[in-house]
């Protein structure tokens, strides 16, 4: 059998109010918070898909910023390893209500809720994630080589 891990992508949006743009969504029947995150598609840039995940499961238009790191994750509900390729950005502009299919509603939580919601992140690397941003962790972006830009 062939291994194949999942390469995703999550991105951390602060406003100017301290508060991180999150996602809450269903996974395996139950509703769960995380950034906008999702896989990449074959041939697509890496900050494409950062751009797009993010403006369809929140609706908003952002900018990637920074690169954060390579965060590896073994889910203990499917056994599947994802390589999330996490991202700061600024956010733009609001340009549509309409969200992704299972996303229930974006939300900007300060740092104190997302940590109170606990078991309800939907990986641990979502609080590590922002964790990581608030102590001041970036790179360029192009410390991340894609073919596709």
């Amino acid at each position: 059998m062939t291994w194949k891990p999942h390469a995703t992508v999550a991105v951390i949006v602060e406003d100017d109010q301290g508060r991180f743009l999150l996602v809450e969504e269903m996974s395996n029947g139950k509703v769960v918070f995380n950034q906008p995150a999702g896989h990449i598609e074959e041939d697509e840039a890496i900050l494409e898909a950062v751009r797009r995940e993010t403006l369809e499961e929140t609706g908003w238009l952002i900018e990637p910023e920074h690169f954060l790191g390579v965060y590896t994750y073994k889910a203990p509900s499917n056994g599947a390893t994802y390589y999330r390729f996490c991202y700061a950005a600024r956010a733009i502009s609001r340009q549509t209500d309409s969200l992704d299919t299972g996303i229930i509603a974006a939300h900007w939580l300060d740092l104190e809720s997302v940590r109170n919601l606990g078991s309800r992140l939907r990986s641990p690397m979502v609080l590590q994630c922002i964790e990581d941003y608030r102590k001041g962790r970036r790179f360029p972006l192009d410390v991340v080589v894609d073919e596709q830009t």
